[in-house]
């Protein structure tokens, strides 16, 4: 009798950010400049990831083409099982807006706004309404400590506080991924020690979080951290101090 043929394997279910064979190049006039070579990785619910590098290793780069922000040259980023490697602007950027949430070390907040009306926005774009909006906005920012904060242009605010309403604001439409990018930057090492601790508040509450660091010390905090070098991921490992919980 012969024997039946195997069902193909189903995707890792626990898997909700995946890239494989990421390839990114660019070109400086004559120059060719590899920023990520042959990539491929798993982001799994409730990771915790910190990627490290030197300037120019290409850790930014790779977060950009994770988070749909960047297309690669080679290679493809999956989204809960969605290959995003053929889809027009339009449906990445809907897919980014339903699955990702952004913070960014220069915050991109808007000066006018107050920081309620910063994170209203971010709702507004998710399609909620206005009442339930401004109610959600305020939860998120009393959730990053805010709550006394809520009618403040980002000038009156500190640099720590600024970034809270950016965390705040990149969790308006509930990512399942939130991703990081050098979120510490700007900051002195006690307020950026703070901002590390809210994520990782955060993510013990269950939310994935794929931050980019210089600072090895707070990519140690992390429960995964890959190393890059020159493009390419040398290491993925777990540290033994992280604030998450390892199985």
């Amino acid at each position: 009798m012969t024997p039946p043929t195997p069902s193909p394997a189903r995707p890792d279910s626990s898997v909700i950010l995946s890239a494989r064979n990421l390839q990114r190049v660019f070109r400086l006039g004559e120059s060719r400049v590899e920023a990520l070579r042959d990539i491929s990785l798993d982001i799994r619910r409730g990771d915790f990831v910190a990627i490290v590098g030197p300037s120019g290793s290409g850790k930014s780069t790779l977060l950009h083409v994770l988070g749909l922000i960047d297309s690669p040259t080679q290679g493809s980023v999956a989204i809960d099982g969605q290959n995003a490697h053929h889809l027009g602007r339009e449906t990445r950027a809907r897919l980014r807006l339903r699955w990702l949430g952004f913070v960014f070390q220069s915050f991109n907040l808007l000066q006018l706004l107050t920081a309620r009306q910063n994170v209203e926005i971010a709702l507004r774009l998710a399609g909620v309404g206005g009442k339930q909006r401004r109610r959600r906005a305020e939860e998120l920012l009393r959730a990053v400590g805010l709550g006394d904060r809520l009618q403040h242009r980002p000038v009156q605010l500190s640099g720590g506080e600024r970034q809270r309403v950016a965390i705040a604001r990149a969790l308006a439409n509930d990512p399942a991924v939130l991703l990081a990018d050098e979120p510490t930057g700007n900051l002195d090492s006690a307020t950026g020690a703070g901002i590390v601790d809210l994520l990782a508040d955060l993510n013990r509450a269950g939310q994935t979080v794929v931050m980019v660091t210089h600072n090895l010390d707070i990519a140690r905090r992390a429960g995964r951290l890959l190393r890059m070098h020159d493009g390419r991921l040398t290491e993925d490992a777990h540290p033994p101090n992280a604030d998450t919980p390892q199985d």
